[in-house]
């Protein structure tokens, strides 16, 4: 595959990976817990390299899975505690983060581990950052770790699919009914975590929230279907992905965040135009309504 193809399935990859789980943190109101998940796993990270000093392999998803359910927990606590859901977030996220910059600047600050690189990231090198199995060069990292959280973002949905949908749109029903609520809630954590740390290397933690929220929150506008939401969900994301790309490279600007105006350019669109919950839709719907 050329360069650019490379760019583009990884912006793909992430876009329907952020989509799937954005689906179920906005059906929620939990979609800034992205960003405190998303900032929090760069302390999973820093721990991960110092336990095993590799920046590479299961080191770094365990290290983020193990932060970003830590994150929810305390944030739950917190609630729980009489602290309100927002401010629990900032309390959390911040302190985490904080403590993983310190580490950073500690005990790796002569690797190539840095703020900027876990916050901002850069799709352009990921090309160049190989997997090779006894000389065979198999194609990027990235590529391989995205379609791996992919898999299990897949299967966790397709297996739970009924309980995280009565949980998410109902959760005191789903207690009733014996649905394990709070169980699934650390699973979605889970995947949220998985998701942030696989995307690192292609949009970085800040510009990942985009890709978790927008997406989501423009398939909403266009349908009240859950299987439907999860498809424009990604499809969303992927559009995203390939239009940032596209006007990043015309401008010659970053490519990540093209990929997050993209995003927002396409929400801004169907926040007017969406048929039933846009703003003209909802207007021509008024005109045309009987009046008393």
């Amino acid at each position: 595959m050329s360069y650019t193809a490379w760019i583009l399935l990884t912006g793909a990859l992430v876009g329907v990976n952020c989509g799937l789980v954005g689906t179920f943190l906005v059906l929620r109101k939990m979609a800034m817990l992205s960003d405190a998940i998303s900032h929090s796993v760069l302390l999973g990270i820093v721990g991960a390299y110092l336990v095993s000093h590799q920046l590479q392999g299961p080191s770094m998803l365990i290290g983020a899975l193990i932060v970003g359910l830590l994150t929810a927990f305390f944030v739950q606590f917190l609630h729980q505690s009489g602290v309100q859901a927002d401010a629990a977030i900032g309390v959390v996220f911040t302190a985490l983060f904080a403590v993983g910059v310190i580490l950073i600047s500690l005990f790796a600050d002569r690797v190539h581990l840095d703020v900027e690189h876990a916050l901002m990231g850069e799709i352009a090198f990921v090309p160049w950052d190989v997997l090779e199995i006894n000389g065979v060069t198999l194609g990027p990292k990235a590529v391989w770790l995205l379609g791996f959280v992919l898999i299990v973002n897949l299967f966790v949905i397709i297996v739970g699919y009924k309980e995280l949908k009565i949980s998410s749109f109902d959760p005191e029903m789903a207690m009733t009914l014996g649905i394990p609520v709070l169980f699934i809630h650390y699973v979605l954590m889970g995947m949220l975590s998985l998701t942030t740390v696989a995307s690192f290397d292609s949009v970085g933690a800040i510009l990942v929230v985009a890709m978790l929220i927008v997406p989501s929150a423009t398939a909403y506008l266009w349908t009240d279907r859950l299987s439907i939401m999860l498809v424009l969900s990604a499809l969303f994301g992927v559009l995203s992905s390939f239009i940032g790309y596209i006007f990043a490279a015309w401008l010659n600007v970053s490519i990540s965040g093209s990929m997050a105006v993209a995003s927002g350019v396409l929400f801004t669109l169907t926040f007017f135009f969406s048929p039933k919950h846009g703003l003209i839709g909802k207007w021509l719907q008024k005109r045309q309504s009987p009046t008393c």
